[in-house]
């Protein structure tokens, strides 16, 4: 079994403009862009230290009516196509049927029970080997820091996720009419994420996936001069960390996170 099981394991931006994207994301968050091997060349791979973190693939025209640029995350799973039956059995919702991409591995597309959009995939052994482990080190510049769920009820998520992939809570904050900020771990030991009930003029579920950076004015500065819109932020909360929210050129929404050293 994989170290990566039932963990959210890779990021995948889909966006109107692939060359801008890679422009935009390469000088925000430093990762260093590099297209996938054939026959899947097409798609871009965002590394640290030349280790995959996440990957970029453009929208097409057609797609476009249906599909805006967004962040999708894809949680690591022992076999695809049982958990499709999982996921429908706990109230969850198939939006694309398990689907092989050589070389890659095999994936689904789902809605949780509240709507919100994840993958889950059993991927190839190469993909699995460049995602797990080893170098960068967690908190590096670039690497995954934060899996932040928007949901349509916090509590129905809860039990869904939990259920299906063992993820635990490790504690949880008040905020108000949103209700609880739970905080969970998909690993048993230091939290990984969090979700909490939308807010109201939120237009639909979704994850919010925060990326680490070394400096977050630093970041935040470079958000807009690359063209980006800070929507929130940054600002300080619990932990010693700061955040920003953002919404790149192409309209996908981010976030960044850092811990001063």
């Amino acid at each position: 079994m994989s170290e990566n099981t039932c963990k959210f394991f890779w990021y995948e931006l889909m966006t109107s403009d692939a060359a801008a994207s890679k422009a935009f994301y390469t000088a925000v968050v430093g990762w260093e862009p590099k297209s996938a091997p054939a026959p899947n060349d097409s798609y871009t791979i965002f590394e640290v230290k030349g280790s995959g973190v996440a990957g970029m693939m453009q929208i097409t025209p057609e797609m476009c009516e249906s599909a805006k640029p967004g962040w999708m995350g894809y949680i690591h799973v022992d076999n695809v196509d049982a958990y499709v039956t999982k996921i429908k059995d706990a109230g969850g919702a198939i939006d694309r049927d398990p689907m092989a991409i050589p070389g890659v591995g095999r994936f689904a597309v789902a809605a949780d029970p509240t709507g919100a959009a994840f993958c889950i995939m059993t991927p190839g052994s190469d993909m699995d080997g460049d995602c797990s482990g080893g170098p960068p080190a967690k908190g590096a510049q670039g690497t995954p820091g934060w899996d932040e769920l928007h949901a349509g009820d916090g509590p129905k998520a809860w039990e869904f996720y939990s259920s299906l992939f063992g993820w635990t809570k490790v504690g949880s904050m008040d905020m108000g009419e949103q209700g609880e900020y739970l905080m969970f771990t998909e690993n048993g030991e230091t939290p990984s994420g969090a979700m909490m009930t939308k807010m109201p003029d939120t237009p639909a579920p979704f994850w919010n996936f925060y990326f680490n950076v070394d400096d977050i004015n630093d970041a935040t500065g470079r958000i807009t001069a690359n063209g980006g819109i800070v929507v929130m932020g940054p600002h300080e909360v619990p932990g010693n960390t700061w955040i920003v929210q953002g919404i790149d050129p192409q309209g996908a929404f981010f976030a960044l996170v850092a811990t001063p050293k």
